[in-house]
């Protein structure tokens, strides 16, 4: 398949720095994927929110990407962008802002991320019945699910398709649930649906143990990793830092040290996209070499790091692997 202009554009000028480790990186998942390797694609930041869904999804439907990890946030901002993008407000001049303007934008219902000004109040109000009474009809049943399962009961229920504001095609959610793709969302509970279940709980009106926890998460993710991990074995692709990528790279130590499953393979390609300074012991500043002391990564897995913005280079290299 010839490749389209975008690929084009990147391999002509994409030559030094981090241009040079963003079409590095993005060789080495194609490579990955044509040699049998199945990947997983990590979300922290607000990637959701800066609409990664037009890109990402396509990465989903053709099958470009086998099990997601992402923070509550992710997953549920691109349910608030499907329902709610109208009622977005973008404020270029965020540098500019004033506390009294900040405060201003809180009073007329608006969260701000950077540029982005979120209306919860707007996007959960097309929501929140919605999910609670999907929750509710759960414990009433006796049953438990992931966030993520009762996110896709919402979206594939088909209630809120009247308030949809953007291309499905554009709502990675869609196409995940679509594909019934495995997600891993560790500390949801630190998300806007999250503090909502949470209030539900604290009124006596759900039991917290309706939602299944970031244990189970870890324990579904370990026998997902030894069911899968075979051949090519599964690469990590790291948008960001934070709990989003932290969480599932550390199954296979767990698998390797806590359960002594001395079989079990590293990570066999890793490529994290990052701004975070490289000091001072954050997870997100650690290079990749880190990680072998970790027993995360081998000393032969191929390893990338795209300094730069995430909105910028995750969607060139999608582009890249999409051969668009």
């Amino acid at each position: 398949m010839e490749r389209g202009p975008i690929s084009q554009f990147i391999e002509k000028h994409y030559r030094h720095f981090n241009a040079a480790a963003l079409i590095d990186a993005a060789k080495g998942y194609e490579t990955h994927l044509e040699e049998g390797g199945k990947m997983m694609i990590t979300l922290a930041g607000a990637m959701s929110t800066a609409e990664l869904g037009i890109s990402l999804a396509e990465m989903i439907r053709q099958d470009k990407v086998a099990i997601i990890s992402c923070t509550g946030a992710n997953l549920e901002e691109d349910v608030m962008n499907l329902v709610a993008h109208s009622h977005y407000k973008r404020v270029p001049n965020y540098r500019d802002l004033s506390p009294q303007e900040e405060w201003d934008l809180l009073e007329n219902g608006f969260n701000r991320v950077t540029d982005t000004c979120i209306p919860e109040e707007e996007a959960f109000r097309r929501i929140q019945k919605h999910i609670f009474k999907i929750w509710k009809d759960a414990e009433d049943a006796g049953e438990r699910y992931f966030p993520h399962e009762f996110m896709y009961k919402l979206l594939l229920s088909g209630v809120m398709q009247e308030h949809y504001e953007i291309p499905v095609e554009h709502s990675w959610m869609i196409a995940a649930a679509e594909k019934n793709l495995p997600i891993i969302v560790p500390g949801w509970e630190d998300s806007t649906m999250g503090n909502i279940f949470a209030s539900y709980v604290i009124k006596g009106e759900l039991k917290a143990s309706t939602m299944k926890s970031g244990i189970e998460y870890m324990a579904w993710l370990a026998d997902w990793y030894r069911a899968n991990s075979s051949g090519k074995g599964i690469g990590f692709f790291q948008i960001g830092g934070g709990i989003a990528g932290d969480f599932p790279i550390c199954v296979v130590p767990m698998l390797y040290q806590d359960l002594e499953m001395h079989d079990v393979p590293f990570w066999s390609y890793f490529c994290q996209i990052s701004d975070s300074t490289t000091s001072y012991g954050s997870y997100s500043g650690a290079v990749p070499n880190e990680k072998i002391t970790w027993g995360k990564l081998d000393i032969h897995t191929p390893k990338f790091i795209v300094e730069s913005d995430a909105t910028i280079v995750a969607p060139l290299i999608f582009a890249w692997v999409l051969k668009q």
